[in-house]
C-alpha cells in the first residue's frame, strides 16, 4: 500500500475580472507527515513564475468543508454544496481559489483510508524525530 497520495485538482482563481481562469493544482498527503496536507501550484500558474506549495493541517481541510475555518495564512470555507474556497494569505497578497468539493471529498476519503482521523499520532515516531533533531548538537 502506498504511503503517499497525490491528486490533481482543478482550481479556479477568483480575480477582479468576471472570468475565473482554471489553474492546475495538486493535493498531496504523506503518511510520514500525517497531520499535514500540501497544495502545490505549478510555476506557470503563479505570479512569481515558480512553483508554490502551501502546507496546512488536514483537519483544516476537513473542517473547512462544513464551516469557515482558519485565522492564519490558510483559510477554508464551503461555497454552496459543490465548491470549497481556499484563501492563501502571504505578505505579497492573497490568493482565493475555488475547488470542486467532490474532488476535496474524494481526496480526504483517500487520506482517511490511509490514516484515519484521530490516529495520526500512531504514524509519528517521536523518539526517532527527536534523535534526528539532536544529532550533531553534542
Amino acid at each position: 500500500m502506498s504511503t503517499v497520495i497525490e491528486q490533481p485538482v482543478e482550481a479556479r482563481l477568483v480575480a477582479a475580472a468576471p472570468r475565473m481562469p482554471s489553474i492546475p493544482a495538486t493535493l498531496h498527503y504523506d503518511r510520514s507527515d500525517p497531520f499535514a496536507v500540501r497544495m502545490t501550484f505549478p510555476a506557470p500558474a503563479t505570479l512569481e513564475g515558480v512553483e508554490v506549495c502551501w502546507t496546512f493541517a488536514r483537519e483544516l481541510l476537513v473542517s473547512g468543508m462544513e464551516d469557515a475555518v482558519g485565522y492564519g495564512d490558510v483559510r477554508v470555507r464551503p461555497y454552496g454544496y459543490d465548491r470549497t474556497v481556499l484563501e492563501f494569505h502571504a505578505p505579497e497578497g492573497t490568493a482565493v481559489v475555488h475547488v470542486r468539493s467532490g474532488e476535496m471529498r474524494h481526496f480526504l476519503r483517500r487520506t482517511t483510508e490511509l490514516v484515519p482521523v484521530g490516529n495520526e499520532h500512531l504514524q509519528v515516531d517521536l523518539d526517532h524525530d527527536l534523535a534526528e533533531l539532536l544529532r550533531g548538537t553534542c
